[in-house]
């Protein structure tokens, strides 16, 4: 394995960790922190008798 393939499977390497670890904090933070808010906020609306507004 020669220096050029080398580097390939470095950049390789990086941007396939940096897409998993981004892919777990959407799973495990971002996505449910986006679920919470949406029924807390459609509870909120259904509480005051109003319907969830469509945007």
């Amino acid at each position: 394995m020669d220096l050029s393939q080398f580097s390939g499977f470095l950049v390789f390497l990086t941007i396939f960790t940096m897409g998993f670890w981004l892919m777990i904090f959407l799973i495990s933070f971002i996505i449910p922190y986006w679920l919470i808010g949406y029924f807390r906020e459609a509870w909120k609306f259904r509480k005051e008798g109003r319907a969830v507004p469509k945007k």
